[in-house]
């Protein structure tokens, strides 16, 4: 008799308190801008749906995929859910406040809610922050909740096959430490002389 497999669940939440700044908060107030190959718009639902190499910004955000959906609520929050192009993964990427920093992640879909301020990457989802152009941090599994307000971020490794699949059901994060500020007086400019009439506050 064959033991019943158990489904594993990962789930990883990490704060990095200290080292991280909130997202861009004028992001918030900018309007949605959206170019695509084909338009249908359901004004009844309030529902834009987008297809065919949509592009979408806001502000600093930046939203790429095969299809996008788009609705607004009655106090004029938007949610889109973008769904990637056959083959491909769908894209995110958003400045972070006050920092020469980006968030930005892939997968096969997803869900960028306005209301709640946050961004969810579902099926293998990937999510990275950069420092500049140069890479920080990388996290993949395969669902990815990615808190704007906050800066926290959840991620959910899926469901194991079997217990002989390894690949599966894994959360994967690589984190590089921030770069150290010099604080060795040594190798600080001094501070150049100047010309004074007095001495020890004495006029000579």
């Amino acid at each position: 008799m064959k033991k019943p497999v158990i489904p594993l669940f990962l789930t990883v939440a990490i704060a990095l308190s200290g080292t991280l700044a909130l997202a861009e908060k004028a992001d918030n107030s900018k309007p949605m801008n959206i170019e695509s190959d084909a338009l249908r718009y359901d004004d009844l639902k309030q529902l834009s749906v987008f297809t065919g190499r949509v592009v979408m910004t806001k502000g600093s955000i930046v939203i790429r995929g095969g299809m996008v959906a788009v609705r607004q609520d009655a106090q004029g929050y938007q949610f889109a859910e973008v769904t990637a192009e056959t083959g491909k993964l769908a894209f995110f990427r958003q400045k972070r406040e006050g920092v020469d920093e980006f968030i930005e992640g892939e997968a096969e879909k997803i869900e960028f809610d306005g209301r709640a301020d946050t961004v969810k990457f579902i099926k293998s989802a990937q999510m990275r922050r950069l420092r500049g152009a140069s890479l920080a941090d990388e996290v993949t599994g395969s669902t990815i909740l990615y808190n704007n307000g906050t800066d926290v971020f959840t991620v959910d490794g899926g469901v194991t096959r079997s217990p002989a699949d390894k690949s599966r059901g894994r959360v994967r994060v690589v984190l590089t430490p921030k770069p150290q500020i010099d604080v060795n007086p040594a190798s600080a400019t001094p501070t150049p002389l100047r010309s004074t009439t007095t001495l020890d506050g004495e006029r000579q």
